[in-house]
């Protein structure tokens, strides 16, 4: 049984959610603030975590920095502000996904199902083997994990699985909608700007100048590509 995370403040919202996870056959734990969802997380064996923005005390945005400090549990944020500015924002903050309310329960489960499939696939060691290099970059895929310069690098679940999947293509151009439908493993609709933001944070922790990238560089009007060297 998976353990599911929800934070909010609004009791009805709290409720609701509770219901349809544990419909799914979720073990529910519940916050409503950020210092009651970092004591859960530093309590419980997490699966997913799902963080009101607009909270007392610690907001969402502010959780997700401290529990991004020591873990890569799949994050989702729900917000009232369903801007391209504020979903990019919350991502940039190391959330996994954006949920704007009002929503549908239904999708909010479907996305929960997602991220706690491609986390428990991830950290799974063994899923495959082998190890990819490239310069200083140096991604066991058995195990994992990523080291640059044989210093390792924390990645979200999320961020390695972009990683992985540009790797095992080294060299060739993916497109945005061809690394979500991957990495997310459902249909790409809008999604350019949430690939973007994970490839943005990738390169803020394996490039020395993020603006000059030497491993994962943009094409311009195509998408993206792991360089080999």
């Amino acid at each position: 049984m998976y353990n599911v995370l929800i934070c909010d403040d609004d009791e009805a919202i709290l409720e609701s959610v509770d219901i349809y996870l544990k419909l799914e056959g979720y073990n529910v734990i519940k916050a409503q603030d950020g210092m009651q969802a970092i004591k859960a997380a530093q309590e419980n064996e997490l699966h997913c975590i799902i963080l009101d923005i607009m909270m007392p005390r610690l907001d969402g945005l502010n959780t997700t920095l401290k529990l991004r400090e020591k873990q890569n549990i799949p994050i989702i944020l729900l917000s009232a502000k369903g801007e391209d500015t504020d979903k990019i924002t919350g991502l940039s903050f190391g959330a996994d996904d954006y949920v704007t309310k009002p929503f549908n329960p239904l999708e909010l489960i479907a996305r929960v199902k997602s991220q706690i499939r491609r986390y428990v696939s991830l950290g799974s060691i063994g899923r495959s083997e082998g190890v990819i290099v490239t310069g200083g970059l140096e991604l066991d895929t058995g195990a994992k994990i990523l080291r640059l310069d044989g210093d390792e690098v924390k990645l979200t679940a999320t961020e390695y699985g972009i990683l992985e999947y540009l790797c095992q293509n080294m060299g060739r151009v993916l497109s945005t909608q061809q690394i979500y439908e991957a990495v997310w493993n459902e249909p790409s609709y809008t999604t350019e700007k949430t690939v973007t933001v994970h490839i943005r944070r990738i390169r803020e922790k394996i490039e020395i100048n993020p603006k000059e990238p030497k491993y994962l560089k943009v094409v311009w009007g195509i998408g993206y590509k792991m360089e080999k060297y």
